[in-house]
Formats: structure tokens, sequence, C-alpha cells
């Protein structure tokens, strides 16, 4: 069972839209009775780092998911903002992130993008590093929905499976054990998107 974490932020409903298509066992997880007979997560989210990690924290779902992720290793996958909330801190707010993953997050170099504005939003190729089942039967170089203006940075570059570019390489998709953090909106993303959703949901 996949639980899809509501603390406020993200688009739960399009998440939902999906798995409901694939006919994937899901719920959505509001607290922390929620969690009974979940499986899997997935923690979306949208808007500035602060607010997404103040809310996850007033939600009183934060120390549960620790528990599951860390302790109990169930696969994780953040999304957008969720995947900038598994690194330790983000330069566009002040508080610590999960610290899931050895990352930091950071800002586009504007000065560095020749003819795109920020945030990058749009299309983009993504570029498959490593082999991992999440990415099973992709085509070859696929295409995802972008909205962000800052990017993941992995301290252990064996965590990078994916990367695309805007004005420079930047880490799009990275695993560590049970936890994927996914830079891309693959609820926006069509076929694709909804393939990496499946791969997860199959894990």
């Amino acid at each position: 069972m996949i639980g899809i974490i509501d603390y406020g932020v993200g688009n739960i409903k399009a998440f939902c839209n999906i798995y409901e298509q694939l006919n994937l066992p899901f719920k959505i997880v509001k607290n922390i009775d929620d969690f009974s007979n979940v499986s899997k997560l997935i923690l979306p989210g949208v808007g500035s780092f602060d607010h997404a990690m103040t809310s996850l924290q007033n939600s009183g779902m934060k120390e549960k998911l620790d528990e599951l992720v860390l302790e109990k290793k169930f696969p994780v996958i953040g999304i957008c903002v969720g995947m900038q909330m598994l690194a330790n801190s983000s330069e566009e707010g002040v508080l610590k992130g999960l610290g899931w993953i050895d990352a930091v997050v950071k800002k586009f170099d504007k000065t560095k993008i020749k003819n795109g504005p920020l945030p990058h939003m749009g299309w983009n190729t993504l570029n498959i590093k490593k082999d991992n089942k999440i990415f099973q039967n992709l085509e070859e170089e696929p295409r995802y929905y972008f909205l962000h203006s800052y990017y993941f940075e992995c301290s252990n570059s064996e965590d990078i499976i994916a990367t695309a570019n805007y004005g420079r390489e930047f880490d799009c998709i990275v695993n560590h054990e049970n936890i994927y953090g996914i830079q891309c909106h693959p609820e926006k993303s069509h076929h694709n998107g909804i393939l990496l959703l499946k791969n997860f949901g199959e894990l």
C-alpha cells in the first residue's frame, strides 16, 4: 500500500488519480493513525522550503516518517520540494531539512543560464546515469516537466542516478538505499511520469 503524505503541501489529487488509473493500492496519510497497512511512501511538495518543513513538522508526522524511513527502511520518494526536503539544508530557507540524504539545496546561478528565466519551468530531458528499477521500460532520453529555482546537490555521487541540464548539470533523481528524490513533476509528465510512479509503486 502506497501512503501519499498529505501535510497541506503538494498536489495530492494528481497522485491519487494516477494510482487509481494504474490500479495500485494507495491511501492518503494525514496523521499517524493513517500509516497502518502502508509499505511505501510519497512525500510531495510545492512552494518554499521553510514553509514545507514547517507544515510537515506541524502535521505531527515527521517523527513517524523518520522511524519508517530510517529505521524500518520503507521505500520513500520525495517529489519537487519533497525531494529538496530530503537534504540537510537549503539556500532558500533557514530551517534544517530531513537529512535523509547527505545533500544541500542551492539556487541556480541566473548569470549562467542563457536565454532562460528563473524558475526553470518546462520540459527537459533526463540523463540517466545508472540502471535502477525506477527507470524500467522508460523510453530513451525521456522528458519531464520541471518547475523550480533551486537544485539538489548530493555529497556522494553514488546517490545520483539521473541529471538534467539548466545552465549547469544538476541532480534531478537521486537514490540512497530505500530513499528516492525526484526534482521534476512525474504527475505532470504524461506517460513517462506515470511509468516512473508505476515503477516506484511496484518496487
